[in-house]
C-alpha cells in the first residue's frame, strides 16, 4: 500500500447550484444549496485513500462545527488525522456556484488554514515515512516550501497542484519531482497559452509535469522523453468540483504502486471521470472498486 501525505487545506464548501452563473451586478435564483467538506488538501487527501492508499494528513481545522464535520469526513474515509491541528477560530470555507453545465467558480476564505504557517515538530519525521508528499497552495506558502524541503531531504516524491495559481519561488520547485497544474495554472506559471509549449517550458523547473486538460484527458512531459497525452473517458459531467484532485490523489496511488505512467493517467483519468458525474467535491471521489471497474470497461 502507498504511504501517502497530504500537507494542505480543509474547506468547507459552500455550494450553490444554478442554471447559470451570475455576472457582475446581476442576481439569479439558485436552485439548491449544500454544505460539502472540501479544501484542496482534504479532497486529495480522501482520494488518494478511497483509492487505496495509506493517507496521512497534515492541516487544521477551526474549533467550529464546521471543523467537527471535516475531521470526522476524513477519518471516515480511511484518512489519518492525529497531525490534523485545531485552531481558535472559524474553519476555512468555499463559496462555490456551480451552474448546469457542471462549471463552477470558488472564492476561498482561509480560515484556520492560515495558521499553518510552519511544520511543527515532527511533521519532518511524518513526511520522512511517507512514499508520496502531496502539496497544494491554500495554505501559507512557508509551509510549503517547509514540506517539499523536509520530503526532498528524504527523497520521498514531491506532488505539486500549483493551485490557487499564482508565481512559485525556486526554493519551492528545486524541491518538486511532479507538477500538476491544469492549463490556466500552467499558462499563469509560463505565459504561455498551448499546453504543450507551457508544459515544455516548466520542465526547465521540475523534472516532469502533467498539465490536466480536462474533458480532453491529460499531457504528461519529461526531462529526455517525448510528450505523452493520455484521453479521458466520454462522459456527462454534472459537477467539476473536486476533480482535478480526485485526479491527483488517484495518480499518486497509481504511482506509488509502480504503475506505468501511461496506465497511472489512464487510471487517475477514470477516478475523475467517475466524480464528474455526481455533486460535490468530496461527495463525489470514487473508491477504489469503481476506479478498477471504470479502469477495465
Amino acid at each position: 500500500m502507498t504511504d501517502i501525505v497530504v500537507l494542505g487545506s480543509t474547506n468547507m464548501d459552500l455550494v450553490t447550484y444554478v442554471a447559470k452563473a451570475p455576472q457582475r451586478g446581476e442576481t439569479v435564483t439558485g436552485r439548491e444549496f449544500r454544505t460539502v467538506p472540501g479544501g484542496k488538501g482534504a479532497n486529495q487527501a480522501i482520494a488518494a485513500a478511497r483509492a487505496g492508499g495509506d493517507v496521512l494528513m497534515i492541516g487544521a481545522v477551526g474549533n467550529d462545527a464546521y471543523g467537527t464535520h471535516l475531521r470526522s469526513t476524513l477519518e471516515h474515509s480511511g484518512v489519518d488525522t492525529d497531525d490534523l491541528r485545531t485552531a481558535e477560530g472559524p474553519s476555512g470555507t468555499a463559496h462555490i456556484v456551480v451552474d448546469d453545465e457542471g462549471g463552477n467558480s470558488i472564492v476561498v476564505i482561509p480560515g484556520a488554514n492560515g495558521t499553518l504557517d510552519h511544520l511543527s515538530p515532527g511533521d519532518e519525521g511524518v513526511i520522512a515515512s511517507a512514499d508520496i508528499l502531496l502539496l497544494q497552495l491554500e495554505i501559507p506558502l512557508p509551509a510549503v516550501v517547509a514540506g517539499a524541503q523536509a520530503a526532498h531531504r528524504h527523497d520521498v516524491r514531491t506532488v505539486l497542484t500549483p493551485s490557487p495559481a499564482q508565481p512559485l519561488p525556486d526554493e519551492l520547485l528545486a524541491a518538486i519531482d511532479l507538477l500538476v497544474p491544469n492549463e490556466h495554472e500552467a499558462t499563469t506559471l509560463t505565459g504561455r497559452t498551448d499546453p504543450r509549449e507551457a508544459a515544455t517550458a516548466l520542465l526547465d523547473r521540475v523534472p516532469e509535469v502533467v498539465v490536466t486538460l480536462g474533458a480532453a484527458g491529460s499531457l504528461y512531459v519529461a526531462r529526455g522523453a517525448d510528450p505523452l497525452t493520455v484521453p479521458a473517458p466520454t462522459v456527462t459531467a454534472v459537477d467539476s468540483t473536486g476533480a482535478g484532485d480526485t485526479f491527483v490523489g488517484a495518480l499518486a496511488v497509481a504511482l506509488g504502486e509502480g504503475r506505468p505512467m501511461p496506465d497511472a493517467l489512464a487510471w487517475a483519468a477514470a477516478a475523475a471521470a467517475l466524480s464528474v458525474q455526481r455533486e460535490g467535491a468530496s461527495a463525489s471521489m470514487p473508491y477504489r472498486p469503481e476506479i478498477e471497474a471504470r479502469y477495465a470497461s
